[in-house]
Parts: C-alpha cells; sequence; structure tokens
C-alpha cells in the first residue's frame, strides 16, 4: 500500500513536469533577470542584484508556503476539476506573454477561470486543446467553493512573498520629473512558482482512502495532481521607499486573503456565496493595484538629489555599504569628515582614508548617526553605493 502510495505521488510530480506552463516561468524568470541587469547597467553602469536572482528565487522563496497549502489541501479534500487547472494554466500562459503580472494574482486567475467555465456550460461550449476536452462546470458542482478557499490561501501566500521580497527586487530606474529634474524611481517585477498538491477527480485515492474528505464535486473517486501555480507582481514606487511601500502593499493583500477565505468557507453552505467571492475578491485586488499605482504616480520622488548631502539610490549585496547598514532614501552628509554634494565629491573624499571610512548620514526619520567600516582592496571604489544625481 505504501509503495502504491509513492507511486502516485511520483505520478503526480511527474504531472507537473509535463505541464509546459513549467518551463514558461522559468524561461520568464531568467527573461526579467535578463531586463533587470540590463536596466541598472544602463543607469549605473553596474548590476545590483546577479543575474540569476530571479530564477533562483522562482522555487526557493515559495517552497515553505507551498508545502503547507498543499498540506491543507490534501487533508481537507479541497477538490478542484481537472478543467478548472486547465483553464488557469491558460489564463496564466496568456498573463506571462502580455508580461502584465497583475493578471497572475491568485484571485483574478480563479475568478477568470471560473466565470468562464460557467458560461461555457450555460452556452454549451467546449474545446479540445493538445487532445484534452474542457468542457463548463455548473455554479452549485462545488468548484466555486474550493477555489475561492484556495484563491484565498494563495492570496496570503501573495503577500506575504510581497511583504517579504518587494524591496529585494526593486531596482532603481533614472527618470525625469515634471521639473526637468533627475530623480529614482523603482521597479519591482517578479514571478514566483508554488508547487501544489490539488485533489482531482480520478481513480488512485479512492482504491486506498475511500473515506477522504471532499467537497461535492459529483464525483466519488480522486486522485492527485502536483499543479505549477504561478503568482506575478510588479509595482512601480517613486513617492514611497521601497522599504515602506512593499511591506504594505503585501500585508493589504495578505489581509484580503484572509477575507477570501473566510467567504469560502462561508461559501459551503451556498455555492453562489463562492462565485461572488471571486469575483469580488478579483475586482478588490485589481483596486489595490489601481490605488497603489495612483498614489505613487505623484511628482514628488522619495530619492532625488538633495543639496544637503549625496542620497542613497542603492546599496550592492555584500558590499561595505551594506555592512555598515546604509539603505535607499539616506543621505550621506560626510565622508572621512569632508562634506560631500556629488558622486565626485563621494569618491574623493573615500580617498583620504582608502582603508577605512567614515560617515556621517541622515537616516529616514531625519536623524543623524555615524558609522564606519573597513574597505579592502577587492571593494567596490565607492564603498557599493549608487547616487541620486
Amino acid at each position: 500500500m505504501i509503495t502504491d502510495i509513492l507511486r502516485e505521488v511520483a505520478i503526480s510530480i511527474g504531472r507537473m513536469f509535463i505541464n509546459p506552463l513549467f518551463y514558461i516561468v522559468i524561461l520568464m524568470a531568467i527573461f526579467l533577470g535578463y531586463r533587470r541587469v540590463k536596466r541598472e547597467r544602463k543607469f549605473f553602469h553596474i548590476r545590483i542584484l546577479w543575474g540569476w536572482s530571479e530564477a533562483i528565487g522562482l522555487l526557493k522563496e515559495g517552497l515553505l508556503i507551498s508545502l503547507i497549502i498543499s498540506i491543507v489541501s490534501v487533508v481537507f479534500g479541497l477538490t478542484l476539476p481537472t478543467q478548472f487547472l486547465y483553464v488557469v494554466t491558460i489564463a496564466s500562459f496568456i498573463a506571462l506573454v502580455v508580461y502584465v503580472f497583475h493578471l497572475l494574482s491568485p484571485i483574478i486567475l480563479f475568478a477568470a477561470s471560473i466565470i468562464i467555465l460557467m458560461v461555457m456550460n450555460m452556452q454549451n461550449w467546449s474545446f479540445t486543446l493538445f487532445g484534452l476536452t474542457v468542457n463548463g462546470i455548473e455554479v452549485n458542482e462545488g468548484a466555486s467553493v474550493t477555489a475561492a478557499i484556495l484563491a484565498g490561501l494563495l492570496l496570503v501566500a501573495e503577500g506575504l512573498l510581497i511583504r517579504k521580497n518587494g524591496a529585494k527586487y526593486a531596482s532603481p530606474i533614472i527618470e525625469n520629473s515634471k521639473r526637468g529634474l533627475k530623480a529614482v524611481a523603482f521597479l519591482s517585477k517578479k514571478v514566483w512558482l508554488l508547487p501544489i498538491f490539488f485533489v482531482v477527480p480520478g481513480d488512485a485515492l479512492a482504491a486506498y482512502f475511500p473515506w477522504w474528505p471532499q467537497f461535492s464535486l459529483g464525483a466519488d473517486r480522486f486522485s492527485l495532481v502536483l499543479f505549477p501555480v504561478i503568482l506575478g507582481f510588479q509595482q512601480v514606487t517613486r513617492h514611497t521607499l521601497p522599504v515602506y511601500l512593499y511591506p504594505k502593499l503585501g500585508r493589504t493583500v495578505l489581509i484580503l486573503g484572509e477575507l477570501i477565505i473566510i467567504g469560502g468557507l462561508a461559501a459551503y453552505f451556498e455555492p453562489l456565496i463562492g462565485l461572488a467571492v471571486l469575483i469580488v475578491g478579483a475586482i478588490a485586488r485589481i483596486i489595490i493595484s489601481i490605488r497603489f499605482t495612483i498614489r505613487e504616480q505623484k511628482d514628488v520622488y522619495a530619492v532625488s538629489a538633495k543639496s544637503n548631502g549625496v542620497m542613497i539610490a542603492g546599496v550592492l549585496p555584500n558590499s561595505p555599504a551594506e555592512k555598515m547598514g546604509l539603505g535607499i532614501g539616506e543621505v550621506i552628509r560626510k565622508v572621512n569628515g569632508v562634506e560631500v554634494h556629488s558622486e565626485r565629491q563621494l569618491y574623493e573624499a573615500l580617498q583620504i582614508n582608502a582603508a577605512h571610512c567614515r560617515l556621517e548620514v541622515l537616516n529616514h526619520q531625519n536623524e543623524v548617526r555615524l558609522t564606519q567600516h573597513v574597505v579592502h582592496s577587492g571593494d567596490h571604489h565607492r564603498i557599493g553605493l549608487l547616487i541620486a544625481e
């Protein structure tokens, strides 16, 4: 029996590797890293993060979350119809191709997929893709219930990932303000791959666990499938520093996810509630993106040239600047006792003592602090700082 169960798990894992979405999102992560590095070198002549950072973080950053959601999905028998996963795959592919990662929010993908399948059912439509026939589903089949609960769980995952990693991938971009001055905006654009075990109608589980819990889908036999759920995120920040904006955005998405879960549980008693929760949740997620985007379109940049010192636009990883705790948006007023107002002056002041640097820094609360660090011969000649000028 254990051997059979392990074989079924292995088969379910294999199903993920034959899903073309798995390979498409890997290519997209590589492309994102390439675009980011090219953009950073254009504006600052150096990359901040390694070009493979997006690809490495694609699976790694959400692996624990994937495991937790998989356990919840399997233990509670949150069954999804296979045609729903087919449509989610197609919708995810379209969102990746059009390069609009707002559409990769799970609540938007799930709501769109459910609506498409229900319209297909009402119109008695079906289509065949790669030999697989996809038919519509009815509201009272229960798919909207499990879809709402799982969308809520994945929305919580999206919020956690944005809160933790949004600022990490914020890449500086030099823009011209309305007054014609140079300023710095930040673009964070990222995809995550969450391999989630879903229960789908099939024969495998019924042979070993005939009592398996389920939300009714009109079936009594089930199988496992490891499905590559794609989460996408993009957001430009100008008015607010990345270290503050992305955690706030992540918390907002997380709270929405919790509300969606509650709504999905209520839909257990009336499936129509699940459909309503998905639609309202998708609209709310779009509103959140629009609200944060509009707020960041103000022509007041958090990072721009300052008359009282040198504004930090970026910090290279593992550099003396990072080890000194310097952050984006802070202003360096003095280097080795010398006032600095430009990148050239910063460089010249660093040469006063090439083996050691002492900085006077104005932090985000306009408080002065002193920091210092030993500079080694292999370190970046500007101690790993990107400057807004």
